[in-house]
């Protein structure tokens, strides 16, 4: 990049004069403060979302230390300002013309200013944008010249928004902030070298360092800072609000950003002198931003000047430092006289965004004069640098027109406070203009959620109807699909009656023993039906005995259910009735369960209703009970006799095979034992007494399989293949020390638990290892010889 030629100075519209009072908080350069004794440090001091805290009450931490995290995109992590202790989190003062109190981590200072750990980079340009990005997140820098804008967000421009022109803000143009001034003469080289961070992330075309004229110290540190560089410093004439992003932009370029607009849509950045710097400790020195330049002026001090001090420094040591005279303090503003906000308590410390503490006199920040009516002099149209109508703005702000305030751009005002200023009615217009805006986001926000809820509303609606939809369709499916059974069922039942009933066709199917035919599942199902309606009016009629409709179908229901029980007990009777050879006749053991089944399931069903009808059962449980006893009765008696049969029973030869299981097991048990603890002898003798019992066992049951007089099964004798005894002594070696070595695996735990010496533990292990290793070796060596053969 080389550098560029000189660029034309351009104008703003509007803008004022106020006197600037810029001298009496130079002559001290920039003094350090003392460290205090407590430090508050709030968690929202940036555009976004509130950082959460990473520490607790009673943490120690160090200076630099990370003590809250960012918790979204838009938000920016805190540190330690110093070393200490966290004594507290929660609402504390913060510095908020509200007064009201906000979320913060109080740190009591070790007065040791100890350092954590830094990671500091000599060499940026070896990095990629997007790691130098991050140390500059990581490091919780914000915009200190401004609303306190997050600065790796604004940094990360949209893949279409190329940055051509990277613009530095040394303006400064507010009266008695001399911050900005204070860092170009005193830390020009490293405000340079922040902009060549920025130039290696952004690669911008140019670089314009914008500063007004009234700083000449500033301006010649900044050039000599400079030196060949490919940046240019532009100097312009004082004018408020110069130092306004959009302002500024047209001064030194002549393009304006569009209404609703950002910087980056031109293709441009602009960035504060005091980021710059901050952006130079985090990158070069590894430092977050704990500290920052302010002002501290007034005639309410003895010693106004500019002062490094840490962020969460109480506002009162601020004030002592600078000595203050309380008999003079009639108003305390942050910021500066035009843009600043009355604070209500020196309890607050101060935090990225203070750039001033402005400590006025009565004659030097008097009471404003009550309000007048509105002249229409259009002095504050001609003095806005927005070039916006504030005499229309206030009309509709007063009338709450919402609508029309946006259409008069409302939020292209930067609250600069000129209108407000040259008004001679002393209209205060920017609390107009604010209270509008606050209103008009309320009602935003509001309006978006009732948006939210009506989509999700409307979906879910949309979701209930497919839902619905997909529910009918599959009701017609199964509809159509009955009519085609049912339809086939007549075909086939016709076809059936046209053959003749005397010679069934012998393809026709056959209904089985226990089992229903179409036809009578449909008088089942007619019968059930019948019941269920009579049962129902029957209760209708218990809590409605008056109503004459009931009593007259009851009987007409009564005698409906009593037809369908006799058709369909008919119809049972009708197949019972067929002779042997039309039932299937040896239905085999396969219907005699299923009609064992059958009958159970009603014996079952019959034990349930009783249990349900308790010892005084109502009239229709009992006539309930009586219908399933003969129902259960009856599939009883459709068992054939023979399946119903207890088969004999052997009780000699029933405990010669218990006696036969239970002595093998306690063998089994004995010699798994044995495995364990080959060595011991009293196992081995256990082990032989059993071996005797189970031979004796095995005899006895011979015995009584020869003196039953059950016959024996029949039993198909199967050729096994050999017992490979090589194969089952290598699975139990292995089963054995995989055993082993699982069991120094816990005494190893135990021993690191119980906090005692584990040097035998970890050589047991290491031995259970290596015969584990041996065993399985051996095992898959064998196998794979097998398999070879």
């Amino acid at each position: 990049m080389t550098a560029a030629s000189p660029i034309r100075i351009w104008d703003i519209p509007g803008g004022i004069h106020p006197e600037e009072n810029k001298l009496q908080s130079l002559s001290h350069g920039i003094e350090t403060l003392p460290l205090p004794k407590q430090l508050i440090v709030p968690l929202q001091q940036h555009l976004g979302a509130r950082a959460e805290p990473c520490v607790a009450v009673g943490d120690k931490v160090l200076k630099g230390q990370l003590i809250a995290e960012a918790s979204g995109f838009v938000s920016c992590p805190l540190h330690a300002p110093t070393s200490g202790t966290v004594t507290a989190i929660g609402p504390a003062p913060y510095p908020h013309a509200s007064g009201l109190e906000e979320w913060a981590i109080r740190i009591e200072a070790d007065g040791e200013d100890r350092w954590c750990e830094l990671d500091p980079i000599s060499d940026f340009s070896a990095l990629e944008p997007a790691a130098l990005l991050d140390i500059i997140r990581a490091a919780g820098i914000s915009g200190l010249g401004g609303a306190g804008f997050p600065t790796a967000v604004k940094l990360t421009a949209r893949p279409e928004q190329k940055i051509h022109t990277l613009i530095i803000n040394g303006t400064e143009c507010e009266p008695y902030i001399t911050a900005d001034d204070s860092a170009m003469r005193y830390h020009a080289e490293q405000i340079v070298i922040g902009i060549e961070v920025l130039m290696h992330i952004l690669r911008p075309e140019q670089v314009l360092i914008g500063i007004e004229d009234n700083k000449p110290e500033a301006i010649e540190a900044m050039r000599a800072a400079v030196g060949a560089r490919a940046m240019q410093v532009m100097v312009f004439p004082t004018k408020y609000p110069s130092g306004g992003e959009k302002q500024l932009i047209q001064i030194l370029t002549g393009k304006e950003v569009p209404s609703g607009g950002l910087p980056a849509d031109l293709g441009m950045v602009c960035q504060n002198v005091g980021t710059l710097l901050a952006i130079h400790d985090a990158v070069l020195l590894g430092q977050p931003l704990i500290k920052r330049i302010t002002t501290v002026t007034g005639e309410a001090l003895s010693h106004p000047t500019n002062v490094e001090a840490l962020i969460g420094t109480p506002i009162r040591d601020l004030l002592t430092f600078a000595g203050l005279q309380p008999e003079k303090l009639y108003r305390l503003v942050m910021g500066g006289p035009m843009m600043g906000f009355t604070l209500q308590s020196l309890d607050a410390p101060i935090v990225k965004t203070t750039n001033c503490l402005l400590a006025g006199s009565k004659a030097e920040l008097p009471p404003p004069p009550p309000a007048q009516p509105c002249i229409r002099c259009g002095l504050c149209a001609e003095a806005c640098p927005a070039s916006l109508l504030p005499q229309q703005l206030h009309f509709f702000a007063l009338g709450k027109d919402y609508d029309q305030l946006k259409r008069q751009h409302l939020f292209d005002c930067i609250e600069c406070g000129a209108c407000s200023y040259v008004c001679p009615s002393s209209i205060p217009l920017v609390q107009y203009y604010r209270a509008a805006k606050s209103e008009i986001r309320a009602l935003d926000l509001q309006q978006h959620k009732a948006d939210h809820s009506r989509q999700r509303f409307e979906h879910r609606q949309e979701r209930l109807q497919r839902e619905a939809e997909q529910k009918e369709r599959d009701r017609i499916a199964r509809a159509e699909k009955a009519a085609h059974l049912k339809a086939a069922k007549e075909a086939e039942a016709a076809k059936q009656a046209e053959g003749g009933a005397a010679s069934p066709s012998p393809d026709a199917p056959v209904p089985k023993a226990g089992g229903l035919t179409p036809e009578q599942k449909q008088l089942k199902i007619a019968a059930a039906t019948a019941q269920m309606a009579l049962k129902k009016a029957q209760k209708q009629l218990t809590a409605n005995p008056d109503n004459a409709d009931l009593q007259a179908q009851i009987p007409q229901l009564e005698q409906a259910a009593r037809d369908a029980q006799e058709a369909f007990d008919k119809a049972q009777g009708d197949v019972s009735s067929q002779p042997a050879a039309a039932a299937p006749q040896a239905a085999g053991e396969d219907d005699a369960k299923k009609l064992k089944i059958e009958a159970a399931m009603l014996r079952a069903a019959l034990k349930k209703a009783e249990r349900a009808a308790g010892d005084s059962p109502s009239d229709e449980q009992q006539a309930e009970i009586a219908k399933l006893r003969e129902q259960a009765e009856a599939a009883e008696a459709r068992v054939p006799a023979a399946a119903t049969a207890k088969k004999p029973v052997d009780e000699k030869l029933k405990q010669a095979k218990l006696d036969l299981a239970m002595a093998r097991a306690a063998a089994r048990k004995t010699e798994r034992a044995l495995a364990e603890n080959p060595e011991d002898s009293a196992l081995q003798a256990q082990l032989a007494t059993q071996q005797q019992a189970l031979s004796a066992a095995e005899k006895a049951l011979h015995d009584a399989e020869n003196n039953s007089p059950i016959p024996p099964p029949d039993r198909q004798r199967v050729d096994k293949k050999p017992i490979d005894e090589q194969l089952r002594e290598l699975k139990t070696n292995l089963a054995t020390t995989k055993a082993d070595f699982k069991r120094a695996e816990r005494e190893l735990k135990e021993a690191t638990e119980a906090g005692t010496d584990t040097a035998a533990a970890e050589q047991a292990l290491a031995t259970r290892r290596a015969a584990l290793d041996v065993a399985a070796k051996a095992f898959a060596d064998y196998m794979a010889s097998k398999e070879t053969n």
